[in-house]
Parts: structure tokens; C-alpha cells; sequence
């Protein structure tokens, strides 16, 4: 990169220090102000009413000035009194700074009328030749000048406030011309970025994408001689925490050319065209730098789809923003040179126009890993912390399905800190299973009062998830059940072990949901009785037969139609359907759900024995895990090997079908300690 290029202003700057100079100028402007006005008055003295007589009876004033405004009356003596000894002595001694050519005596009096009668008296006594009258004036004073011009100075200070504290492209202290410079931050040879590829881990197949980029950047004749044209944007898409922005920083740190990066809302401005104009400077900083990449975080804060929620007649900065984002990316005056990247977690907002190819070549999904991914992220993490001998990655990936890279950082460190607590010399897995515990069911209330009856309800309750899941073909494998308390409302939890797949079949669903009701059921069989401990679990069944019925086809009645529309943008006023499929639909969710509770009930009944003993064993030892239940009701008694059990065998696993859409949110990579939430009765009441 040239000396030409080397672009000082967008280099990060030290803070300013304050500029002294200034300030000194201004002091010194007050300074000279006051002095040119204390010059003009002088050396003036006071004098009565006698001494002035005296003095314009013998002829020695030269003027008499009336300040109309002041009620003053300046009085100048001529030149040949001054050097007289009766006031030469009197005005030197009083003051260093005498002024020859006057005022040199001044005179208080009561008002205009007063002054102007007594004059006139006085005139009377000296001759006619001796006569010289008086004028009449007025003062202009600071106080009479600040009222007269004080909002004009109060404005101009406001706006000299305001152009010092307007941020332009180097920070604080820039002009408030420059509010419609770009905000980007640019990485260069100067400060690069540390950040690699071997920073990211899990994210193999979107590794492999911008590595290509960053291969282009290096060595583009392997790719042009092919007639091959470099990708002109790559977006990367997934759910928060999974490494969209991690993925940017290795780019910036492998790339090895100039690499601007911003967020979508430094674009957003409250005056009118300065997101425009931040558009084109960033593209003109960057065509002078090409070849280079920008990279915008949380897209959509600018990307949105245009005419939604747009008042008629009215102007849309934020429209106008993404016009001059469009035309930048892929207009008349584009440059191949200039590569975008963006992220964002909500593609479904965003513009068609800026998908397209030919602005976003190349859309980059970054899902949650699985547990090969999360091997390889805990591996990366672990590698600053003092671990103890028993940690096995493998584990720790197998026990947190669902968990993105963000989380499994933060349980990394949670379990530092833990360790840290006890004042431990490594970190060993009982203080990973706690810190676990701590990110997915949130803080141990230690402290909670809980009567004997309700812990006994809690117990009960987790005992029926426990069992109804133990003694169910596809439902989840439990991994632990405990009966402390832990976050806000929850009393209890128990945690399961999803199995990594993307298809689930009705079958699957139905023992899903038989699970998850075990815990009301529970309660019913034992006490006759139910509580709103099942809050949670009635929410997550309801999402599920709703899912069943009219989204995914698996009702005889309603038949293969699904109501789901995957392109909406969440502001549908209308049901796609008529009310009487909608009745039809409400009386299908009710029979399923029923349908599966009677079940789940049929299951507890006549494994009545073990729930008993589950439940009395978590009333003495409050957490229980899947080695315990071996011990007290027997193993399972379906022979199939769980995930973990699968992924540390080495065995060959089918291989995964990724569909459109297929999985529910509250299904794929979900634990069951993220939907027990359990309430108090007095919470629910109120």
C-alpha cells in the first residue's frame, strides 16, 4: 500500500487536549476591552454641588456633559485649571491613570429637571462671556449593550457549543461541517487486527466462504485467469451469538488489505440527508483505499424494506439511506474493488433489492453448531483457562445442545469465575455442570423459603417430567433433575439431552408433548390436586399442537395445509383462514392435547412405584442425575444410544437433511430447563 493511501484522518486519535491557546485569546480580547473603558472614563472624581459652583464661577470648566441615562453630570476643565496646584495635585494623587483630555470631575444629581434648574441659577451669577451651557447624552454601558445585543450573544455562543461538541470523522472536538462524514473505523497495516481464522471455530462451512474472499483479495489472478470476477458482497445470516461478527474480525485480521467497519446505525442521523451522505463518503474512502472490504453490522437498521409504515407524502431518511446504499453497491459509478460484507439476525426484514446478486452475492448462514461445532468452540475457549485433568470437551459439547457460541464462551468463564469462588487451583467439571446450571436455569436462591408442601409438589411434578420420559420411546434422554430453586419464579428443572436432528415425525412430537404435561399429570394422580407450576409447560404444548395442526400438516381433519407463511413480516391484520376452520382448529389443538394428557396419565398409573421413589429421593437429595435413576427405577428400556454416547463411540451417524423450515423453534436444540419454568401460586393468582 502506497504512502498516498496512508489516510491519516481515519486512523484512531488520542483524545484532544484541551486548546489553551484559545482561551488565551479570549482573556486577552476581555482584558483589552476592559482597559479601552476604563481609558476612556479615566481619573474621574467625585465632587458636591459647592465645589462645582466654585469651579464654573471661576471659569475654569471647559464642558459640562449631562449623561441622561445615568443621572451624572461629567465635568472637563480647561486646559490652563489642570495646572493649577489645587487640582493638579487632587487628580494625580487619586489616580495613575489620568487622562488630560477629560472627563476629569463628575456630579451626582437627583434628576434632568433638578439639574436643568439649578444650571440655569447658576448661569445667573457669572457673567455673559463666561456662559457655556451644557449638553445632553447618553452612556452606553455594559448592561444597557447586553440587554440590547444579549440574545444575539447567547446564540452565537450556543452555536460555537455546539459546532465544538458535533462529532465528525475524528471524534469529539470535529466541525459540525462534518456531520456527514463517515463513522467507520478503518484497519489497516498501521492497527490491524489480531483476530484469525483459528480464533473461529464451529463455523467451518462459512469459514470456508469468506475465505475464499480473502483468498480473492490475495491472489486474485487465480480466480480472474478463470474469467472469475470477485464477489462484490457476502451477508452473513444467524441468530445472536453465533460468531457473525467474530467471522468479520478474522476477516479483518487475515485479509490484508484496508478493512473499514461500522455499524448500520452510525448511518442513522437526526438531521435530514446526512445518512446519505455518510454512504458516499464511506464508498469514496474506500474506492481511494481499493482494493478493500466494509463491513456493516446489524444491517438492518438501514436495509429494512422500503414503502412499510411510510406515512403518505412524508420523507423516509431511512429510505433514502438505503437508496444511496443500493446505488453504491451496484450503480453506474460501482467499483469491483470495494467488497461488502454485512450481518444481521433478522434477514427477514431486508430489502429485496439489497439480496439481490449483484449487491449481496453470497448469503452466508451461520446456524447454531452442533455438537462437533461446539467441541470445537469449547476446545478454543478452554485453552486460556486452568482446567483440571477430568475435563472432556466431548462432554461438555453433549450437554449443551442448542447452545450457541456466545453461550458456551459464557459458561467457560462462568465456570472460571466458580472456580475462582472456591478457591480452587484448576478448573474441574463439577464447576462447569454448576456454571451450566447457572446460564440455563439462572442464579441458586440459597436462601428461598419454601414450605414443606410445595417443595413436595415440586418434587413430585419433576418426578412425573422424569419418569413420563424415561418410559417414553423418542422423548429426550434425561441428563438431570433437580428441585432447587433458581432464578426468578423457577422452583424446579430438569434438564434433557435432544437428540441433534432436523426432522421430527408425529410420533416423536406427541412423546415430546406426553413429557412435558408428566409434570401436571403428576400432581394430579398423587395429591388429586393441581397447581400453576405448570404454567411453562402448558405454554410450550399449546405452541406444539398449534404447530401440529395448522402448520405442519399432521391432523387428519384440517388435512395437508399449512397456515404459516414464512415471508410475513408480523403485521398481518387477518386469519388466512375462515372462522369455522378456525373453530375446527381450536377443537383439534384441544382434542391432541387432551389425547396426549390422558396418555401421559395412563403412564404415571402404572408406574406409580418409581415415581414414588423418584420423588421421595429428590425430597432428600434435591438434584438428581441420569446414573441415578439407573440405579433407583432401572435403565431405560429402549436400547438406542444417545448422542453423546454415539459421538464419543466413533460411530458413523446418518447423514443430516437439512429442510425448508421444517424444525419449530420450540423443538430443534431446545432443553427442558429453558421451558420449566415454574411459578408461585401466589405469583399466578395475581
Amino acid at each position: 500500500m502506497s504512502e498516498k493511501n496512508k489516510s491519516k484522518n481515519l486512523l484512531p486519535k488520542s483524545p484532544q487536549k484541551p486548546n489553551f491557546q484559545l482561551w488565551l485569546i479570549i482573556a486577552a480580547v476581555l482584558v483589552l476591552i476592559g482597559l479601552t473603558w476604563v481609558q476612556q472614563r479615566g481619573a474621574v472624581i467625585d465632587v458636591t454641588k459647592r465645589k462645582f459652583e466654585d469651579m464654573y464661577m471661576a471659569s475654569d470648566v471647559a464642558k459640562v456633559v449631562f449623561i441622561k441615562n445615568m443621572d451624572r453630570v461629567d465635568i472637563t476643565l480647561k486646559p490652563t485649571a489642570l495646572s493649577l496646584p489645587k487640582y493638579k495635585d487632587e487628580l494625580e494623587a487619586n489616580s495613575t491613570l489620568f487622562n488630560p483630555a477629560g472627563p476629569h470631575y463628575s456630579l451626582q444629581v437627583a434628576s434632568s429637571e433638578t439639574f436643568a434648574a439649578d444650571f440655569e441659577v447658576l448661569e445667573q451669577k457669572v457673567p455673559a462671556e463666561n456662559r457655556i451651557g451644557y449638553s445632553v447624552t447618553t452612556e452606553e454601558n455594559w448592561s444597557s449593550y447586553f440587554g440590547s445585543f444579549g440574545f444575539l450573544i447567547l446564540l452565537f455562543v450556543f452555536f460555537w457549543f455546539m459546532m465544538r461538541r458535533m462529532s465528525g470523522p475524528s471524534g469529539p472536538g470535529g466541525q459540525i461541517f462534518n456531520v456527514g462524514k463517515s463513522k467507520a473505523q478503518l484497519f489497516d497495516a498501521d492497527n490491524k487486527v489480531k483476530i484469525t481464522f483459528d480464533n473461529v471455530a464451529g463455523l467451518d462451512e462459512a469459514k470456508e466462504e469468506v475465505q475464499e474472499i480473502v483468498e480473492f483479495l490475495k491472489t486474485p489472478s487465480k480466480f480472474t485467469k478463470l474469467g472469475g470476477k470477485i464477489p462484490k458482497g457476502a451477508l452473513l445470516i444467524g441468530p445472536p451469538g453465533t460468531g457473525k461478527t467474530l467471522l468479520a474480525k478474522a476477516v479483518a485480521g487475515e485479509a490484508g488489505v484496508p478493512f473499514f467497519t461500522l455499524s448500520g446505525s452510525d448511518f442513522v442521523e437526526m438531521f435530514v440527508g446526512v445518512g446519505a451522505a455518510r454512504v458516499r463518503d464511506l464508498f469514496k474512502q474506500a474506492k481511494e483505499k481499493a482494493p478493500c472490504i466494509i463491513f456493516i453490522d446489524e444491517i438492518d437498521a438501514i436495509g429494512r424494506s422500503r414503502g412499510k409504515g411510510q406515512m403518505p407524502g412524508s420523507n423516509d431518511e431511512r429510505e433514502n439511506t438505503l437508496n444511496s446504499l443500493l446505488v453504491e453497491m451496484d450503480g453506474f459509478g460501482t467499483d469491483s474493488g470495494v467488497i461488502v460484507l454485512a450481518a444481521t439476525n433478522r434477514p427477514d426484514v431486508l430489502d429485496s433489492a439489497l439480496l439481490r446478486a449483484g449487491r449481496f452475492d453470497r448469503q452466508i448462514s451461520i446456524d447454531k453448531p452442533d455438537i462437533n461445532g461446539r467441541e470445537a468452540i469449547f476446545k478454543v475457549h478452554l485453552a486460556p483457562i486452568k482446567v483440571a485433568d477430568d475435563i472432556d470437551p466431548k462432554k461438555l459439547a453433549a450437554q449443551t445442545p442448542g447452545f450457541a457460541g456466545a453461550e458456551i464462551a459464557n459458561i467457560c468463564n462462568e465456570a472460571a469465575l466458580i472456580a475462582a469462588r472456591r478457591n480452587k487451583t484448576a478448573v474441574d467439571m463439577q464447576d462447569f455442570q454448576d456454571a451450566v446450571d447457572r446460564v440455563i436455569g439462572g442464579l441458586e436462591k440459597k436462601n428461598k423459603i419454601i414450605s414443606p408442601e410445595e417443595k413436595k409438589i415440586v418434587a413430585y411434578h419433576e418426578a412425573g417430567h422424569a419418569v413420563a420420559g424415561w418410559f417414553l420411546e423418542h422423548a429426550d434422554p434425561l441428563v438431570k433433575v433437580s428441585i432447587v430453586p433458581r432464578g426468578v419464579a423457577a422452583l424446579g428443572y430438569a434438564q434433557y439431552l435432544p437428540k441433534e436432528q432436523f426432522l421430527y415425525q408425529t410420533e416423536q412430537l406427541i412423546d415430546e408433548m406426553c413429557m412435558t404435561l408428566g409434570g401436571r399429570a403428576a400432581e394430579e394422580i398423587i395429591f388429586n390436586k393441581i397447581s400453576t407450576g405448570a404454567l411453562s409447560d402448558l405454554e410450550r404444548v399449546t405452541k406444539m399442537a398449534y404447530s401440529m395442526v395448522s402448520v405442519y400438516g399432521m391432523n387428519d381433519k384440517i388435512g395437508n395445509v399449512s397456515f404459516y407463511d414464512s415471508k410475513a413480516d408480523g403485521y398481518k391484520m387477518t386469519k388466512p383462514y375462515s372462522e369455522t376452520t378456525a373453530e375446527t382448529i381450536d377443537e383439534e389443538v384441544r382434542k391432541l392435547v387432551l389425547s396426549a394428557y390422558e396418555r401421559t396419565k395412563d403412564l404415571l398409573k402404572s408406574k406409580v412405584t418409581e415415581l414414588e421413589t423418584l420423588a421421595k429421593e429428590l425430597l432428600e437429595k434435591e438434584i438428581l442425575f441420569q446414573s441415578d435413576l439407573e440405579k433407583l427405577i432401572g435403565k431405560r428400556p429402549f436400547e438406542k444410544e444417545t448422542t453423546y454416547q454415539a459421538y464419543t463411540n466413533k460411530k458413523e451417524s446418518a447423514p443430516e437433511v437439512v429442510t425448508d423450515k421444517l424444525s419449530t423453534p420450540e423443538i430443534q436444540g431446545e432443553t427442558e430447563e429453558q421451558g420449566e419454568a415454574k411459578v408461585l401460586p401466589e405469583e399466578s393468582n395475581s
